[in-house]
């Protein structure tokens, strides 16, 4: 049950004219068992004595009392529970005008009119096995504004038979939402807006339209004329948010009632900025927020943007400037005229909180300044006129307006408390520097946020992800804008144009920049198509995060697995810092594989740039299941026809070989064929494959129905396999790797190495290699995605002696023999929690023999390996 669903039932039992079974009805809500009520109702297993109370061992004490009993009563059954061994987890007293509740385990009391009960649902949740403090560590208030504003459009949107939200139903949520803030943060009279509803409206809903034109053009007149009382306490607005004609909108009893409700159980005043984003991905449709690629961003992930990009800076240059008027000043006046600008910048999460921090640094020198003179005149620094963003969807672009509106006054009210006086009001509402509803691929930076030369201005946001392979017509129409001339530029993540927009722009203005974006554009193939780019600009990275979830407010939390990266103007005395998995590590300079290292580029490659044999896939039957035998299928073929046992071979996948597991297939060629071809199994099966062959849109496919008795591929060895699966967790310390024999057939989900060398196993199976893949591999997520162009052919080996080879053929067979010795699949031999020590101390001998084949010495860590390894590769190939 959602937290407005809990609100929703107290708020019908609260105003129901019965209350005779008051407790038993709350008690429901926590989801206690039917069975338990029925009997505490009929006095089974009420364990009070007295007429209008009701005990439920553990749980509740409850007493009805007369009106105006209720402190008397609450002390008379606080004495009763005193004597009790096991007391009850709540104590209730009420009248029905008011309720007095105490928790006896944290001791914390709830007094307040029955009718607020709704707005307190929380308090109980213990009866579900959910502490307090435990539930509010969540941003519950966020969640339930986003859930109750979705409820009242989905509610609106049916009344009018309204398809989307290009039809002015967007404009009205946008002044709704800031009527309701504005009613319990001062800007309106405190419940002014809910209440004239509530009292001055029909309650069928049938006037409620008249009233919000009336309204909204109160809201926009500063000399007024024939306005009725009733709206004349309504202050001039102005910022264009209500200038626009009120579309017509037909309300009923139901929309009425839930817009009251989200005045009357919702405190706005509460609510965390980043919860219009979430708001409109509420109300948005699914087909939109995949098109948009919409992820609204919290605001701890907004600080691991801002604080590294300036924040941090700004912060220090307060430190220094503590003692002294004249420099705090002069921060003062440099805070004044920082411009800040989000490209992508949705409904403005990361320019409201970055307006709200600056205000905050504000504040905080204006304190100091107050503590080291007496003459402090304030006079506003910073102000919405530094704020500029481009925003395609135009719900997403007017929120984003709102939303700095709202910070701007959500600040002034801070800064009343300490000045006590109104020394910055809110309206009439200010326009923000440039908010402009347009593409930003197709739009000059330069034009929304201009920049003179010795102007500071900072960019970030959270661009659109989408995949080369998720992008529709448009999207790749605005790639080919960019990157039409780019060799590969079609597999770019459609993001890659905002960090080239954002490297052109930076090398313009001297801008820093900071984007969140997956980490796709840090493995893989796109580094060396996209960074190649980048570095054109004279850029370097400043700062970076390496792979994390990403987690929001918004409904449907995006979960994506993320990097923060911050680039700019090339600064040799600029500080460098990566942050892995908490830490803060200063480097000299960041790659683009987010290692510190040189800015070396590893591009894919057809064949080994080492003395290493071939890596190809495995064998992709393309068959329609005609070859391929599950166990059963394949036992019940060779009961029949035992004479088929020669012409079948065992066959593995990537899953089966980590996770255990075992098909079979038919492995012929035409002379096998040809003998066994008069079986009726046989011909069935052979028959599946031609037709499947035969039906395909594919020519090569179409072309393979003329041999319908073998695999697409048919490679195979002659004694054994090198086996590395294509996708890997990364939770693992090393990708499991192994040696199959030839009675094996490997699927096109696996590469393979045929008869090769078994001491290469043992170079692939190093902590080295692992290094390498890790660094320069592509990625699912944030699961390994070994490829032969790029983590095989790329990497660099040096000539081995015989003595080291032998040294490794000797681990690596020590390493199967401890395999095969504990038994279990691969999966559960190197998980990391579990891996058995014989076997950790057998792979690390082995890194122990390859790390020394690169330097005697050996290293102390992966940043030392990969940085020997991308030099060898820059020598290799010339790169």
């Amino acid at each position: 049950m959602s937290i407005i669903d809990y609100e929703d039932r107290i708020v019908e039992i609260v105003q129901r004219e019965d209350h005779s079974d008051f407790l038993y009805d709350l008690l429901d809500v926590y989801d206690t068992p039917r069975a338990t009520i029925t009997r505490l109702k009929n006095g089974n297993l009420n364990l009070a004595k007295r007429a209008g109370e009701v005990h439920l061992k553990n749980k509740v004490w409850f007493k009805e009392v007369g009106k105006g009993n209720i402190f008397d009563g609450f002390v008379d059954i606080e004495q009763q529970v005193a004597e009790l061994s096991a007391k009850p987890r709540y104590l209730i007293v009420t009248d029905f005008d008011g309720i007095l509740v105490k928790d006896t385990k944290t001791q914390e009391a709830l007094d307040i009119k029955f009718e607020q009960l709704p707005q307190h649902f929380s308090f109980f949740l213990a009866w579900k096995g959910i502490e307090k403090v435990d539930f509010e560590k969540e941003s519950h208030a966020d969640i339930k504004a986003a859930g109750r504003f979705a409820r009242i459009y989905d509610i609106v949107k049916k009344e009018n038979n309204l398809i989307d939200t290009k039809n002015g139903i967007d404009i009205f949520f946008m002044r709704l939402l800031f009527c309701l803030f504005a009613e319990d943060t001062g800007i309106f009279k405190r419940g002014s807006f809910t209440n004239a509803i509530k009292t001055l409206t029909r309650t069928d809903g049938s006037d409620l339209n008249k009233f919000f034109t009336d309204l909204f053009v109160v809201l926009d007149t500063k000399e007024r004329v024939d306005v009725p009382s009733y709206l004349q306490e309504f202050p001039y607005v102005n910022g264009q948010l209500f200038s626009e004609p009120h579309k017509e909108l037909t309300f009923s009893a139901k929309s009425r009632k839930l817009i009251i409700d989200s005045g009357e159980l919702l405190n706005w005043a509460k609510i965390n900025p980043d919860i219009f984003g979430s708001m409109i991905q509420a109300i948005a449709t699914d087909e939109s927020r995949s098109h948009l690629g919409m992820h609204y961003t919290s605001v701890p992930n907004i600080m691991k943007v801002i604080k590294p990009l300036f924040l941090d800076d700004l912060n220090k240059a307060f430190e220094q400037a503590y003692d002294s008027v004249e420099k705090l000043d002069i921060l003062y006046d440099r805070i004044g005229k920082i411009k800040f600008f989000d490209p992508a910048c949705g409904s403005g999460n990361f320019l409201i909180i970055t307006y709200k921090e600056l205000r905050r640094l504000e504040i905080k020198i204006l304190l100091r300044k107050r503590e080291l003179t007496e003459n402090l005149m304030y006079l506003p620094s910073v102000t919405l006129g530094q704020f500029y963003g481009i925003e395609v969807d135009e719900f997403a672009h007017d929120v984003a307006k709102l939303s700095l509106w709202i910070a701007e006054h959500q600040m002034n009210i801070e800064l009343e408390e300490i000045f006590g006086d109104k020394v910055r009001a809110t309206l009439p509402l200010q326009s923000a520097g440039d908010i402009r509803c347009a593409n930003a691929i197709k739009v000059d930076w330069l034009d929304v946020c201009p920049v003179q030369e010795s102007e500071e201005v900072y960019v970030f946001g959270n661009p659109p992800y989408l995949g080369s392979k998720k992008q529709n017509k448009e999207h790749k129409a605005d790639m080919l804008t960019i990157f039409k001339n780019v060799k590969n530029g079609k597999m770019l993540d459609y993001i890659s144009a905002w960090f080239f927009l954002g490297a052109k722009y930076s090398q313009t203005t001297n801008a820093k920049v900071a984007f969140v974006s997956t980490n796709s554009i840090t493995h893989g193939e796109q580094v060396f198509t996209l960074w190649n780019q980048l570095f054109k600009f004279n850029i370097e990275i400043n700062f970076a995060y390496t792979s994390f979830k990403w987690s929001n407010n918004a409904i449907g939390n995006a979960g994506v697995t993320v990097v923060i990266i911050g680039f700019g103007p090339i600064n040799s005395k600029k500080n460098k810092y990566l942050f892995i998995d908490g830490t803060k590590k200063l480097v000299s300079n960041i790659s683009p594989y987010l290692t510190d290292g040189e800015n070396i580029l590893v591009s894919t490659k057809s064949k080994p740039i080492s003395n290493l044999p071939r890596l190809r896939f495995g064998n992709m039957p393309n068959d329609g299941g005609g070859l391929l035998f599950t166990i059963t299928e394949y036992a019940d073929a060779i009961n029949q026809y035992p004479q088929l046992v020669p012409y079948f071979k065992k066959f593995i996948g990537s899953d089966e070989f980590i996770n255990g597991g075992l098909r079979y297939c038919l492995w012929l060629n035409k002379e096998k064929y040809e003998e066994i071809k008069s079986i009726p199994l046989v011909q069935k099966r052979i028959s599946i494959t031609k037709q499947h062959r035969e039906k395909s849109k594919d020519k090569g496919t179409n072309k393979l129905a003329l041999t319908p008795w073998k695999f697409r591929d048919t490679h195979e060895a002659n004694k054994y396999s090198i086996v590395i699966p294509a996708v890997s967790s990364e939770n693992r310390f090393y990708i499991p790797m192994g040696l199959v024999g030839a009675d094996t057939v490997l699927s096109n989900r696996v590469y393979a190495i045929y008869d090769a060398d078994i001491y290469l196993l043992g170079i692939l199976m190093s902590r080295m290699h692992m290094t390498w893949v890790k660094a320069v591999g592509g990625r699912l997520e944030t699961r390994y995605n070994y490829s032969a162009g790029l983590c095989y052919n790329t990497f660099p080996l040096p000539e081995l002696s015989t003595t080291r080879k032998n040294r490794i053929i000797e681990v690596v067979l020590k390493i199967i023999d401890i395999r095969e010795e504990m038994g279990g699949t691969l999966a559960e031999l190197y998980n990391p929690l579990t891996m058995p020590l014989d076997l950790k101390e057998a792979h690390e001998e082995l890194d122990g023999i390859v790390d020394r084949a690169y330097r005697q010495r050996g290293f102390e860590n992966d940043e030392e390996r990969l940085s020997l390894l991308l030099n060898m590769y820059q020598e290799m190939t010339g790169e």
